[in-house]
């Protein structure tokens, strides 16, 4: 998005399209990264979601791998996660108990490949 104008010594006016209308379009300039336009890395607005607390809502697409890290006194199990919208190179490490009950989707064809691991 364009910056149309500074307003004050931290903040800009930005030229959103007709579908952010309703959002006021100045934002702070802690809300705003340099962007270098890459046409891949586009997210169409009607594939962007949001909750009723207006926080961006990210789903993974896949599961790469998996790992155990030892704490002090107990081991967890993470996997790593490949996210919606995001690069190849964007993924996180991710505890398994919580993906599972969030997204159980994603361990039906790994159960049988998980259980060999343990």
């Amino acid at each position: 998005m364009r910056v149309v104008a500074r307003v004050g010594k931290v903040a800009y006016r930005l030229d959103l399209p007709a579908e952010l209308s309703q959002i006021h379009s100045t934002f702070h300039v802690s809300q705003l990264r340099k962007c270098l336009v890459d046409d891949s890395a586009v997210v169409p607005l009607e594939d962007i979601q949001v909750d009723d607390s207006l926080n961006y809502i990210e789903r993974p697409v896949a599961i790469l791998d998996r790992k155990s890290k030892d704490l002090r006194n107990k081991k967890v199990e993470l996997v790593r996660m490949q996210w919606q919208h995001r690069k190849d190179s964007e993924w996180t490490w991710e505890p398994v108990d919580e993906m599972m009950e969030h997204y159980p989707e994603l361990f039906q064809d790994r159960a049988a490949h998980f259980e060999d691991e343990v």
